[in-house]
């Protein structure tokens, strides 16, 4: 019995389940600035996943780098989120507010 595609899914949703609270952390305290930082560590998984030679581990490197990229987009959305009230604003962040 193979039990390898049931190990990366399960480390796929649990990656997305870690990465959503991330997302918010992140734009509540930092805002979109730190988008940098997913994207080095997309970075740095991408290059982890193809020097590793063992198949699982590589894959679950490749499941986090692309988890960090699709974070960049969800960062930007979590924004438009809490400007429509969604979320809760920072006080010690300035929101630009919409005519």
């Amino acid at each position: 019995m193979n039990l390898t595609g049931i190990m990366v899914g399960f480390s796929t949703f649990f990656c997305i389940g870690v990465f959503h609270p991330i997302v918010i952390k992140a734009e509540y305290y930092f805002g979109t600035r730190c988008w940098w930082a997913f994207l080095l560590a997309g970075a740095g998984c991408i290059v982890g996943s193809l020097l590793i030679r063992a198949m699982f581990p590589s894959t679950i490197f490749g499941v986090v780098a692309f988890s960090c990229f699709w974070s960049i987009l969800e960062l930007f959305k979590q924004r438009e989120r809490v400007e429509k009230g969604w979320f809760p604003k920072n006080p010690k962040k300035e929101y630009k507010e919409k005519p």
